[in-house]
């Protein structure tokens, strides 16, 4: 499964990007928000830093400024994939953009046959929220198997993209379901490889290696 990093600051992917764990990025309106820069710019430094896509997403709601906007994205770097909302405008916007040879990425997924026309659009990633699902007393891991189950039915070549992922579990039962990306906010990454065994078990270790009076190297 890729790891995508959910969030506009620089600085934490920058640090991210150094593990070599690093697949890509996926920005949207609230985190540019948050980073208090210009989208433009931002995207542009972010592109910088990682090889792979790095999502930028349009504001607009109707096709044709949807496909503006998507375009004047595409042109900061080549790694950017347009952003657009699971809507019809954004379905007819995916279609148009992707055969132009675009990445894309349906945002703002939460059923299945959202999904499903996602794919049939052409779309490089759909993003179905798991965490807004559960939020509202509903399964949001269902919803990426039965992706998971139609995408595989017919051979879609659309990446199911994890989103709104709020636990280390998540990340774990997408691993399991067959999401194809994760896209993970840092403090939920940086949870992913802590256990209370290996923090005592490497203290052990050390405290023993103390007691040899060895040094290596």
């Amino acid at each position: 499964m890729k790891f995508f990093l959910d969030t506009a600051d620089v600085d934490e992917i920058r640090e991210w990007n150094a593990t070599g764990l690093l697949d890509g990025v996926t920005t949207n309106p609230s985190l540019i928000l948050k980073s208090g820069r210009d989208i433009k710019e931002v995207l542009a430094e972010i592109c910088d830093i990682v090889d792979g896509p790095v999502s930028g997403e349009v504001a607009a709601t109707d096709v044709d400024t949807m496909i503006k906007e998507g375009k004047a994205l595409a042109s900061i770097a080549d790694n950017i994939c347009i952003k657009l909302p699971t809507t019809l405008d954004g379905i007819k916007a995916c279609n148009i953009l992707t055969n132009e040879g675009h990445q894309t990425n349906l945002t703002l997924c939460f059923n299945a046959t959202q999904a499903l026309l996602a794919a049939k659009a052409g779309a490089t990633f759909i993003s179905p929220f798991i965490g807004r699902l559960d939020d509202m007393g509903i399964d949001g891991m269902e919803l990426i198997e039965d992706i998971r189950a139609i995408y595989d039915n017919y051979d879609f070549e659309t990446e199911i993209l994890a989103a709104s992922i709020r636990t280390t579990n998540h990340v774990k039962d997408c691993a399991i379901a067959g999401a194809d990306v994760a896209t993970i906010p840092t403090s939920t990454i940086a949870k992913l490889l802590d256990h209370p065994l290996t923090e005592k078990g490497l203290a052990a270790f050390l405290a023993d290696w103390e007691k040899t009076g060895q040094t290596i190297g």
